[in-house]
């Protein structure tokens, strides 16, 4: 195959979005004649149509859709590639838009903010904490961290952690509560969702059925709603660390629910960004920040 034309290439991508040469001469400032040339250069130099003649209009066959898929990928990272280079050029901050859980956000992510700030100055995060699974390429996001088993449809990613259901509890409830009590502690008011309480409690043989005074749908609320002693929580044992550590929070037994949700993080992004340099700089530190969260619910006697 001769080498593809790549001058070429901005043209096929609006072209194949408008599927209308007149609409993609007048986007791109260039004359219809000077379109059709690029395509018809394009076709000539693959051996192939890429698109099906309407009269005016056109429309993508299965060879033209597979290479803007390829082709929307590559300019996304050469324009990402040219802003990044032109912001250090000029000293500027570049930034990463990524998409988190607001749980995730408020009880791990921002209280590390200094420290990635600190090593990596000259990359900002404009963080949007969602619940919703946002399309990541088509809102213009670089990355997520996401909870689930996956696998993320269309995406690159690594799992970062998973992290154990651990029973927690504000220290003036846990100072009444002996550590491992169970029973005592199926007696306290219960946060969290009943089906998952109830299989906590059978690993220890007590066969209870739990009853809840309150659920939530985001574990920074419950998190919360255990640090102000409304009761005893079941939550996510990373997103629980700060607290643990900090003392606004006791861990009240040493069984943790490994099967339930959470479910295990992940880290994932739109291929075309796989080797942003800025991409690799922030995956390197959610590991290493990581890695000191297990560290030191380790060390907290877990």
């Amino acid at each position: 195959m001769s080498r593809l034309p790549l001058a070429t290439l901005p043209a096929f991508r609006e072209a194949a979005r408008t599927q209308n040469l007149r609409a993609t001469a007048e986007r791109l400032h260039l004359t219809h004649s000077a379109v059709s040339q690029q395509m018809r250069l394009l076709e000539q130099q693959l051996g192939f149509a890429l698109f099906e003649r309407r009269g005016r209009s056109l429309a993508l066959n299965a060879a033209g859709a597979a290479l803007q898929y390829a082709v929307e990928g590559a300019l996304t990272l050469l324009d990402e590639g040219v802003r990044a280079a032109s912001l250090a050029a000029e000293g500027k901050v570049q930034t990463l838009r990524i998409s988190v859980l607001p749980s995730f956000a408020q009880r791990w992510l921002l209280p590390r903010m200094a420290r990635w700030r600190e090593r990596h100055p000259a990359i900002a995060l404009d963080i949007h904490a969602t619940q919703a699974l946002v399309d990541l390429q088509r809102e213009g996001f670089h990355a997520a961290v996401r909870s689930g088993a996956g696998p993320w449809r269309g995406l690159e990613g690594e799992q970062l952690v998973t992290s154990a259901l651990v029973a927690v509890g504000a220290p003036a409830r846990a100072a009444r509560l002996r550590f491992g009590d169970h029973e005592a502690i199926a007696a306290e008011p219960l946060l969290g969702h009943a089906e998952q309480w109830t299989r906590f409690l059978s690993l220890c043989g007590c066969r209870l059925q739990a009853k809840t005074v309150a659920e939530f749908n985001d574990f920074g609320l419950l998190l919360q709603a255990a640090e102000q002693d409304l009761g005893v929580a079941l939550a996510s044992e990373l997103l629980a660390a700060d607290a643990l550590q900090a003392g606004r929070l006791v861990r009240l037994s040493p069984l943790s629910l490994a099967d339930g949700r959470p479910a295990p993080y992940w880290f994932v992004y739109p291929p075309q960004h796989a080797d942003l340099p800025a991409l690799g700089a922030l995956r390197e530190w959610l590991r290493e920040e990581m890695a000191l969260s297990r560290k030191m619910l380790a060390e907290s006697g877990r």
